[in-house]
């Protein structure tokens, strides 16, 4: 028996995340101040974040045809998180078992949800 929250669930992954008007204004601001110093690891964890958090909505909202464009979108940037991680801190994308989009979301769901509790 486990004791770990269930961070592939979005819903506990994102439990006391600021809303999410309030992240896309730090992701823009971010971009804008930081477009010629390079982006850190907390913007591409906060904007994949940001991006999985709008596909949850848009798939729970719309027929999935309609939510296909977001969760695509969220995908791509999960995928840029975790190419950012492998790069700079030694992931291994085999090791992590990261091969599908989904299994990048969750990637992202689970660093979030540490990155976000460490902060309290």
């Amino acid at each position: 028996m486990t004791t770990e929250p269930n961070t592939n669930n979005p819903f506990v992954a994102y439990a006391g995340a600021p809303g999410i008007i309030a992240e896309l204004c730090w992701v823009a601001r971010q971009t804008n101040r930081c477009a010629r110093a390079g982006l850190s690891r907390e913007f591409w964890l906060r904007k994949a974040a940001l991006f999985d958090r709008i596909a949850v909505k848009g798939t729970a909202m719309y027929v999935p045809e309609l939510a296909a464009e977001t969760v695509g979108t969220a995908i791509q940037v999960a995928r840029r998180l975790v190419k950012y991680d492998a790069e700079n801190s030694g992931l291994s994308l085999k090791g992590a078992e990261l091969v599908t989009g989904e299994d990048c979301r969750e990637y992202v769901r689970h660093q979030y949800h540490e990155w976000l509790h460490a902060q309290h």
